[in-house]
């Protein structure tokens, strides 16, 4: 088959001819129809966020497919189903704290590495090799719209974090880092939830006015100054009552005084959920102070991704039209082209848009 390799960190990816994956108990082979490319994957394949990556490996953070072959402890899968590919592998001989490799993309800790040493290859490939668990039906679709459903990949992100947070319909949710790629699906994704109103600070002006225009008044937009206690106020004035969950999602690129100023607008008895990457790449670590979590009992949760079932559940919520997949901007790169993807999904990494490698399973 065909795949996307690569070799060294900071060396482009070589297009190469690899083995077909080969089939074992508790897999499944999937041809690839479209996958994402991540707005950051030229930072990791550089080695800048310093990601736990065996190499060589093919990357690609999962995708839409078609099923190949299944093994024989799948029951409801057969072949040529349509089904979204999970990155998110976990081991499974501990149910309590599972190792977890990002197929394709990363790992946490050594345990993860050796996870990733055998799921190793991710979605830029023809066809792929993934857990029986991680090759989730998502029923039929027209192979014209397997593009779009790769906005899977972006939303789940934020969903998993909302879970987590047991967010209700009717609350009002803040998140921080809503004008960015993860950030605005955070939007999308919280008011398909059905959440009161969602606050969205940025300091981008254009992207805040293009989220009002997509959402309507139950969104309200806030411009972040850079001062921390007045961006607050500006933030907690902004909603129409106490702010109960707040999400940051913001990259490492920002600092933890503005995770800090999101996070400490939520009302008492309040949630937040830490799913972005501030600290990654060294600087000051959050500080919250002690006696404003006692005191106000306020539930942090630290979250990576998402738990299996959230597939089925987002799936149902584009099927039901309560989560639109239209309003994405989506340019598809041939697999030959992975490198011209890779560039266009770093120079067009802001909200709503999409940059989806199309491999030809049958070339």
């Amino acid at each position: 088959m065909k795949a996307a390799i690569l070799k060294a960190f900071g060396s482009p990816l070589a297009i190469e001819t690899l083995p077909d994956p080969v089939l074992g108990t508790g897999e499944v082979i999937v041809d690839m129809i479209a996958t994402r490319v991540l707005s950051y994957a030229n930072e990791v394949f550089s080695g800048e966020r310093k990601y736990l990556l065996d190499l060589p490996v093919v990357p690609g953070a999962g995708g839409i497919g078609r099923v190949r072959a299944v093994g024989p402890d799948a029951t409801h899968l057969v072949v040529g189903d349509w089904v979204y590919c999970d990155p998110t592998v976990r081991s499974r001989d501990d149910a309590l704290s599972p190792d977890i490799t990002l197929q394709g993309a990363s790992a946490r800790g050594e345990g993860g590495l050796r996870l990733q040493q055998y799921f190793r290859h991710g979605s830029f490939a023809q066809r792929m090799r993934v857990p029986t668990e991680n090759a989730i039906g998502i029923g039929a679709l027209e192979e014209g719209d397997a593009a779009g459903w790769c906005a899977l990949g972006t939303m789940l992100v934020p969903y998993g974090g909302f879970l987590a947070a047991a967010l209700q319909a009717g609350e009002i949710v803040l998140v921080s880092g809503a004008t960015g790629n993860f950030g605005s699906a955070a939007v999308a994704v919280a008011l398909a939830m059905g959440a009161r109103c969602v606050i969205a600070p940025g300091r981008n002006e254009a992207v805040l006015a293009d989220l009002a225009r997509r959402f309507g008044p139950r969104l309200r937009t806030v411009k972040l100054l850079g001062n921390e206690d007045e961006d607050r106020e500006r933030m907690q004035r902004a909603a129409p009552g106490p702010i109960d969950c707040v999400l940051d999602i913001l990259p490492p690129s920002a600092p933890a005084t503005a995770v800090r100023a999101g996070a400490m607008a939520v009302r008492p008895y309040g949630r937040v959920v830490l799913m972005g990457g501030v600290g990654m790449l060294g600087g000051a670590g959050l500080e919250l102070p002690y006696p404003w979590i006692m005191r106000n009992c306020i539930t942090i949760h630290g979250v990576w991704m998402y738990p299996r079932e959230a597939t089925v559940h987002l799936a149902g919520l584009i099927r039901a039209g309560l989560l639109s997949l239209d309003g994405f901007d989506i340019t598809t790169f041939a697999l030959d082209d992975a490198n011209e993807a890779v560039a266009h999904a770093a120079a067009n990494s802001g909200p709503f848009k999409m940059t989806v490698i199309r491999p030809d399973p049958g070339g």
